[in-house]
């Protein structure tokens, strides 16, 4: 930036390799952008010297050297496609990339597949225009049979909110399954298309982006995009409208003589530690490390009757016991009896209920018997 120009805020924070024009915007609404130490406001200006922070984080442009970078991920579903930290489940966070990157574009929470992530700004803004009719196809399962109505209502164009969504190429895939292209993107768009021809969506994958398809990429992963895709890339993003600013600053590079955009992503490409083709994205916790050695399985060998008995060692295993003849009874009477005992009052040595020996009533004899009389008894 010289001396002499101004550059939107929004602009700048995208350029910085920080978020995306249309997060930046939403950040500004929130009061969330600084400038200066000050609240900035939608529409404002970046003068050179300037101080932008976002959340109390400084805003640095970047630097000449930093080298575009280019991402294609499998997102899956419950990831949230967003750089704000702030969102425990945002894909920034779930990727782990060294370096400061963006989505280009959003996809919902509960969809998965195809998105591209980067730190180029300008790129994002071309792919993401409308206007420029850039392809986007999704699989989607929704829960009832599509009919041949369906098909031709969606291809033709659905009133939403914000109008007639553009026309689709639209494909039955299956008794409840079809592919969308679209070469729109209003929020939830195909779900509320859906809805509104009384459908609901179970599932939904995006499956190619332009010429970059997702293929066998497993859900989870990343690759980054090879020269042959960003070249058609461009060739397809040729004549979309571009800022000013940009169209100045790669004038400024190639006059500066710096290194293109296709030779650092070469580079990039060709470093042994981007070498992997698919990587995998890494568990936030690992399991602790067991501290015991493994086990042997060449170790465990059976042990003889004379070596068990001969073992005195506190190491070795104790005999287990062999167990009674089935339906056999071999324990004794006093072995059934519970080793409870029942309490006795307090200062007492006998047990509960029991008495002296010497206080029990003797059986009255016969001749008793015979003067206590009748009564009670009955009449013989």
């Amino acid at each position: 930036m010289s001396a002499d120009e101004n550059i939107r805020l929004n602009k700048f924070i995208s350029d910085s390799g920080f978020c995306s024009r249309r997060e930046a915007d939403q950040y500004i609404e929130e009061g969330r952008v600084s400038i200066n130490g000050k609240d900035a406001k939608k529409g404002a200006t970046v003068k050179p010297g300037d101080k932008v922070a976002v959340d109390g984080e400084p805003i640095r442009t970047k630097k000449p050297s930093d080298r575009p970078i280019y991402i294609a991920f499998n997102k899956p579903k419950g990831i949230t496609t967003t750089t704000d930290s702030q969102d425990k489940k945002n894909i920034i966070d779930f990727i782990g990339y060294p370096k400061r990157i963006f989505p280009i574009g959003r996809l919902d929470n509960s969809s998965e597949g195809l998105i591209f992530l980067t730190n180029d700004g300008d790129i994002v803004n071309k792919i993401l225009r409308a206007d420029n009719n850039h392809e986007k196809e999704y699989v989607v399962m929704v829960d009832k049979p599509v009919t041949d109505d369906f098909v031709k209502q969606m291809s033709g164009g659905v009133r939403l909110f914000e109008g007639i969504t553009k026309p689709a190429k639209v494909y039955q895939q299956g008794a409840k399954a079809f592919r969308i292209v679209l070469t729109q993107g209003w929020n939830r768009q195909i779900r509320r298309m859906c809805e509104a021809l009384g459908y609901k969506v179970v599932t939904l994958k995006r499956v190619r982006i332009m010429n970059v398809k997702l293929e066998d990429l497993p859900v989870g992963h990343w690759r980054y995009l090879t020269m042959a895709e960003m070249k058609e890339i461009n060739e397809l993003l040729y004549g979309s409208s571009k800022t000013e600013e940009a169209s100045a600053g790669v004038r400024a590079a190639s006059k500066a003589g710096n290194k293109s955009a296709e030779d650092e992503y070469e580079q990039l490409l060709s470093e042994e530690e981007f070498g992997v083709k698919v990587h995998r994205v890494k568990p936030t916790t690992t399991a602790p490390s067991r501290t015991s050695a493994p086990r042997n399985p060449k170790a465990r060998t059976e042990r003889s009757p004379k070596a068990s008995a001969a073992g005195s060692s506190s190491s070795s295993r104790p005999e287990r016991k062999s167990k009674p003849a089935a339906g056999k009874n071999l324990k004794k009477k006093s072995e059934h009896t519970s080793n409870r005992t029942e309490r006795s009052p307090k200062g007492s040595s006998t047990t509960r209920g029991s008495k002296p020996a010497g206080a029990r009533a003797s059986r009255p004899s016969a001749d008793q018997n015979a003067k206590r009389g009748t009564r009670g008894r009955g009449r013989k």
